[in-house]
């Protein structure tokens, strides 16, 4: 049976059509994305190596299904042009016709959303040598229901990695193992709502997810003001507790001033209040010296978040807290009786880490992010002059500040060209009180190698 392809490397949704095996199934998918209208005349495809490594199959079967839609004459493949759609005119879908003048966009072709890795990167080889290194060590109980607050052998590996290299202060046994932030912030909103907290501080921008969670969970929401040196900590008052990304704030993309830094945790204890820290891309840092943790300047009022999401990839579902010895028991029970996270997926990140392949991971996404950004800045500068790119010392996005007024233009152009982009205003909160800024999020990080110099050019033509 045909392989349900989800990508084209270019991020064009594929439906496999009939059986055959993977290279009629390729072939299949690749002529009706061209018959439909969804590859347009003239876009150049990934060249066959590319698109085999996206697709984690052969390169001949890749090549043979180009072979086979150029002598259909669907493609066009010419020595130094590389593979392109064919000049065809493309009926649009039985049954999804528009109204006159009015044209519906196309699924996007690429994809400049933040949040996300490049997820064809993901370490396939190292992370299942490390699974299968983990299983074969693994104690039989260690397939049971399992204590709710995770693996030792990953508590134990984090807490070793994240004092050595973000400054964390932890111990395993403040370790608790989470599927991802929002989980996380789940229990703490239970733990924080159970102890009476009424309110938190959260910042000006930020992610609505959140906001939300916090809210589903009984707590209120109070907005700090945003301003040159980061998160106005100074306005922080009778809150419960404040959330903050004060290593690279989300999505400006600037680091809390050490400043508003002391000054937060001067309220947590002078009121009793908690920091949650949400330290989303802390290992990515380019041109400074890493910001260390907020928490190792007082464990007992931080709780700390980190996830695998960025590193490696948010399907891996694995995060965790470094919580406050006294909050704990709270948080474990608050989590469930069980352990809810896969323990399998726990031991391979412990054997991930213990063994030195996620550093060597890290390090390489380091060096390759940091070429994509190089690019960024510098076509932007070149073909955008009256844009200016911003925060990007570290992170895996940029914030591109446009003109005023041009933000909602400049995002409804890209979708018409099939480039998926947020504004910056789809991450402000709806109480913030600063004047709006024009901008984009641009998440840099996202798109495949094979797919990379086609997004940022699709970026360049749509900026003012």
């Amino acid at each position: 049976m045909a392989k349900p392809w989800a990508t084209l490397g270019v991020d064009l949704h594929l439906e496999p059509t009939g059986a055959g095996g993977l290279r009629r199934g390729l072939t299949d998918a690749l002529r009706d994305a061209v018959r439909s209208g969804r590859l347009a005349a003239g876009t150049r495809l990934p060249s066959s190596r590319s698109l085999a490594a996206d697709l984690g199959i052969a390169r001949n079967t890749v090549a043979e299904a180009y072979a086979d839609l150029v002598a259909e004459g669907w493609l066009t493949a010419r020595q130094g042009s590389g593979t392109r759609v064919a000049e065809l005119a493309a009926a649009p879908p039985a049954g999804r016709g528009t109204a006159p003048g009015h044209p519906a966009p196309a699924r996007p072709t690429y994809s400049l959303l933040p949040g996300a890795p490049d997820l064809a990167a993901f370490p396939r080889t190292e992370w299942l040598k490390a699974a299968r290194r983990a299983l074969t060590a693994a104690p039989y109980q260690a397939l049971g229901y399992g204590d709710p607050c995770g693996r030792p052998e990953l508590r134990a590996a984090l807490a070793g990695y994240l004092a050595r290299v973000r400054g964390v202060r932890a111990d395993p046994e403040t370790v608790l193992i989470t599927s991802g932030f929002a989980h996380a912030l789940r229990i703490v909103g239970t733990v924080l709502a159970a102890r009476g907290v009424r309110t938190v501080a959260v910042e000006s921008y930020g992610l609505d997810v959140y906001w939300n969670l916090l809210q589903q969970a009984g707590l209120a929401t109070s907005v700090l003001p945003y301003g040159e040196l980061g998160t106005d900590t100074r306005t922080l008052g009778d809150q419960g507790a404040v959330l903050l990304t004060p290593a690279h704030q989300f999505p400006m993309g600037t680091p809390l001033h050490p400043e508003r830094r002391a000054t937060v945790i001067d309220w947590a204890r002078r009121t009793g209040g908690l920091i949650l820290e949400d330290d989303y891309d802390g290992e990515f840092r380019y041109d400074r010296q890493p910001v260390g943790a907020l928490q190792g300047l007082d464990p007992d009022r931080v709780i700390y978040f980190g996830t695998a999401s960025k590193s490696l990839a948010p399907g891996l579902r694995l995060g965790w807290m470094v919580l406050p010895p006294a909050l704990v028991e709270e948080a474990a029970s608050a989590k469930g009786r069980i352990d809810t996270v896969g323990a399998l997926d726990q031991l391979t990140l412990a054997e991930f880490i213990t063994s030195g392949a996620y550093d060597r991971h890290v390090r390489s996404s380091r060096l390759r992010y940091r070429r994509r950004r190089d690019a960024l800045a510098a076509s932007v500068s070149a073909r955008a002059p009256e844009v200016t790119v911003t925060g990007i010392a570290a992170g895996l996005h940029a914030l591109l500040r446009l003109p005023a007024g041009m933000e909602q233009s400049v995002v409804q152009a890209a979708a018409w060209q099939g480039l998926a982009l947020h504004g910056l205003s789809l991450h402000r909160h709806p109480q913030a009180v600063a004047e709006p800024l024009d901008a984009l999020v641009v998440g840099y990080a996202t798109p495949p190698d094979s797919a990379w110099a086609g997004a940022l050019d699709a970026l360049c033509r749509v900026l003012p």
